[in-house]
């Protein structure tokens, strides 16, 4: 059935899972719902719609189907452990670069900064918490492209500003970087957070004015954001 293949025996369960499965990397209409898993047109709509009804799925104004804020709020513990894990990261990373420090987690085709600091002084790139911002541009969105799901990618990649070939590099480096990509006389440089368990939660993030970080922001601060990345990987 689709890409999501575990069977446990109850098959009202299993289409249902594979459902939420299959629009928890970005919202998916009917049609690519059915595609996605499967499953006939009547069914897909009839589980979907009952999903919605127990607000476990949502359905946004162009009809597709997306997650609901039933699984939202029981992913908010895990969330606070994030952030509380993250303060202390991002406090020690502000001080040692002088730049602004973001993360970011994905929702559906964006990305939501979910905690930031600043520096106490100076020129800042400030990004507010609760922000929402594309996946086509900055160093946050090639992370997001380079570890989330192919779905995601696929969906993304034809709308991109950068060169899809860096990708690759990402993957491998596990570091991004960006000069006046997404916004004149900015520049970054992000890269991923994990579970212990080896799944991608989040985007750690370095900004500021692109004088201060060209030409290779990630030459300049690229060991002390990947050390600060992988020490809140590890305190989750």
């Amino acid at each position: 059935m689709g890409q999501y293949s575990a069977v446990s025996g109850i098959k009202v369960l299993d289409r249902s899972v594979a459902i939420m499965m299959a629009v928890a990397p970005h919202p998916l209409s009917l049609t690519e719902l059915c595609e996605t898993t499967g499953l006939p047109r009547a069914t897909a709509h009839r589980l979907a719609t009952a999903l919605e009804t127990h607000r476990i799925l949502a359905r946004g104004e162009d009809g597709r189907w997306t997650t609901g804020p039933a699984l939202t709020s029981l992913g908010t513990g895990s969330r606070d452990q994030l952030l509380d894990a993250a303060r202390p990261i991002m406090a020690a990373l502000v001080d040692t670069t002088g730049e602004s420090v973001q993360l970011y987690q994905l929702t559906g085709t964006s990305r939501t900064c979910v905690a930031a600091q600043e520096p106490p002084v100076g020129l800042q790139n400030t990004v507010p918490v609760g922000s929402q911002l594309a996946l086509t541009s900055g160093s946050a969105a090639k992370v997001f492209l380079a570890f989330g799901s192919p779905q995601l990618r696929d969906t993304i990649l034809p709308d991109v500003t950068f060169d899809p070939s860096d990708l690759a590099r990402v993957e491998a480096e596990r570091v991004s970087e960006s000069v006046a990509e997404r916004e004149v006389g900015l520049a970054s440089l992000s890269a991923p957070v994990f579970t212990p368990a080896g799944r991608f939660v989040a985007v750690l993030s370095v900004s500021g004015p692109s004088e201060r970080l060209r030409p290779h922001p990630a030459e300049k601060w690229g060991a002390a954001l990947t050390d600060a990345a992988e020490a809140l990987s590890r305190s989750l």
